[in-house]
């Protein structure tokens, strides 16, 4: 009886083991600022915790971590998403030591759920369909019905979804990335901090913003977003897709994420907010989002955004969503460098 024992624990810890590992696996593909996935992950029976990978900020574009946490945030949803996908139900615990800031969550695995929800299956097959796009969109209209549902998505996660309805304000918005483009490459340290995290082609690393990311040649649109300069005129990229449209490429829809708040744990939720967005976005209408948070990275650019488009909100992402000709491929690192087991 005894043995028998041992060897139904032994079989229960090989599947938490397991579970454990393929959820971590899933979290690693959620985006991350220039694609530096800055987290770690370590284990200790049902406990998951999750940490901020502070080598991996950007201490040039995001000194305060903003956007660090932001990936975490992005991070912790998906695996949320797929611990639950396992038939658990998660419970988190955001910044549950105070001496500890780079401690950012503890997971437990929590009760076993008798079913699989569809709804959280349908956003657990999105995880790695999920991309990120950098150019222009389809001119396919995104549906008034599936932009309130990514509304009401947002406020699920604390935070406040707003598409850019209005020409001026889109065009403005367009111009202040623009412009914190511009600024940027006044400094040189954000030219070798971006060197760091868009390596030349031929690179084996697993991280970053590899030639395969992004295209060789970016279409303006009308207005247009500046995007980053990851090939710094080396002319790297990837060939863009024959077009199958006849019509330019467009901007897409316009939209800004915001907190009530600017603090750590508003951070984290903009980032969980973020990717329930993007999930349910790639379910709903297969669209693909661009990041342009250069303004944001620039403070006094990010307080007229705060001021003037979100209402006195906290901007923490400018994106544009829509459909996508091409598909870029992005690279993650394995699960065994980002994860550790503590007992």
């Amino acid at each position: 009886m005894e043995h028998s024992q041992r060897s139904t624990q032994g079989r229960a810890d090989d599947r938490r083991a397991f579970d454990v590992r393929s959820a971590v696996e899933a979290a690693t593909w959620a985006p991350s600022v220039h694609n530096t996935q800055p987290w770690s992950f370590s284990t200790d029976g049902d406990r998951i915790s999750l940490r901020a990978d502070s080598d991996r900020r950007l201490t040039v574009a995001d000194p305060d971590g903003r956007e660090m946490l932001i990936s975490c945030g992005a991070a912790l949803f998906t695996l949320r998403v797929a611990v639950r996908d396992q038939g658990h139900e998660p419970e988190v615990r955001l910044l549950p030591d105070p001496d500890r800031p780079h401690l950012l969550a503890d997971l437990h695995l929590g009760l076993r759920i008798p079913g699989k929800s569809d709804d959280n299956s349908h956003l657990y097959e999105q995880i790695r369909r999920r991309r990120t796009h950098r150019g222009g969109f389809k001119p396919e209209p995104v549906d008034e019905s599936l932009l309130a549902l990514l509304r009401h998505e947002a406020q699920r996660e604390g935070a406040t979804f707003r598409v850019l309805t209005d020409t001026h304000t889109r065009n403005a918005v367009a111009a202040l990335t623009a412009a914190a483009e511009h600024m940027h490459h006044l400094n040189p340290a954000y030219a070798g901090e971006l060197a760091r995290w868009a390596p030349a082609p031929g690179s084996v690393r697993r991280e970053g913003v590899t030639e395969s990311a992004y295209p060789r040649e970016t279409p303006p649109t009308d207005p247009h977003f500046a995007g980053r300069d990851f090939a710094r005129g080396h002319g790297w990229g990837a060939e863009p897709a024959i077009l199958d449209w006849l019509e330019e490429p467009v901007v897409g829809v316009a939209c800004t994420l915001s907190t009530k708040r600017g603090t750590p744990q508003d951070w984290l939720h903009a980032g969980q907010a973020l990717q329930r967005v993007l999930l349910r976005a790639t379910q709903h209408g297969d669209l693909a989002a661009a990041f342009h948070t250069q303004a944001l990275e620039v403070p006094a650019l990010r307080e007229v955004i705060r001021t003037q488009f979100c209402a006195g909100d906290h901007p923490q992402m400018v994106l544009r969503l829509g459909t996508a000709g091409d598909k870029f491929e992005s690279v993650r690192r394995p699960v065994d460098q980002v994860l550790t087991h503590e007992s």
